[in-house]
């Protein structure tokens, strides 16, 4: 079952970027993730499956109801 994440979350992946960062916002969701690195802004698609296996920890989630509105 695929993990509860939506637009504008942050999550920690298990593997640093090369610029040194393990925070990536989530722009897009659905069968592939468009994340960007909080570090050094550099966007990345990967298949779902990757992320969720990449993921340790989510840092910042957003509200759900205010994700729906917009």
């Amino acid at each position: 079952m695929p993990m509860k994440l939506n637009v504008g979350d942050v999550v920690k992946l298990k593997k640093k970027h090369p610029c040194g960062g393990y925070d990536w916002e989530i722009l897009r969701i659905g069968a592939d993730f468009r994340i960007k690195c909080t570090t050094c802004e550099r966007q990345v698609w990967l298949p779902r499956s990757e992320v969720e296996r990449r993921i340790t920890k989510i840092v910042y989630q957003v509200d759900n109801e205010t994700s729906d509105k917009q």
